[in-house]
């Protein structure tokens, strides 16, 4: 292969590549708001892989309308009961979590509430609603979910319900709604 020698002409000066400037290649942001403190609009797209892991389980639950729970087999352990959320292990002896299925309509009442205005990031529900902590019998934890419809209060009889066409695979999957025997 041939290669061309580059001479360089006396009393020349070499030639001076151009320079790049950065460029910004982002969306300008929006302005919500300038006061008391400015509010700017930076919508970012982003993929996050995730592993439910041992906990697989609760989350297939969801996709087949079953509310899945872990109970600790150890006879000694003082606490017995069914977690939900599940637990891998039992938070008291340690010992591996067994699963059981929930017999539905799975039947709670309100043990708390609060109105959601402001969601947090990840929480892709229109907002305003109502989170809710929901009692449910033989369970010892009290799991956090939402009303999907109605006006909550203390006390107040609710079933879970389920989305199991196009089910986001996350605890949105499960909710509740007003029940009247």
């Amino acid at each position: 292969m041939a290669t061309k020698k580059i001479t360089k002409k006396k009393g020349t000066k070499p030639e001076k590549k151009k320079e790049e400037k950065v460029k910004f290649i982002g969306k300008v942001t929006k302005v919500r708001q300038f006061k008391p403190a400015m509010v700017i609009e930076w919508p970012r797209t982003l993929t996050h892989v995730h592993t439910y892991g041992m906990l697989s389980p609760f989350f297939e639950g969801l996709r087949k309308g079953e509310l899945r729970a872990t109970r600790c087999p150890n006879p000694n352990c003082p606490e017995n009961g069914l977690w939900i959320p599940p637990r891998a292990h039992c938070p008291d002896c340690h010992t591996e979590m067994v699963w059981e299925t929930l017999p539905n309509p799975v039947i709670g009442k309100i043990y708390t509430f609060t109105e959601v205005v402001y969601a947090g990031a990840g929480i892709e529900l229109s907002t305003p609603y109502w989170q809710v902590d929901v009692e449910i019998p033989g369970v010892v934890t009290i799991p956090k979910s939402y009303l999907l419809y109605g006006k909550p209060y203390i006390g107040m009889k609710v079933k879970a319900e389920f989305r199991t066409k196009n089910p986001t695979n996350t605890v949105l999957d499960y909710y509740w709604v007003p029940y009247e025997e």
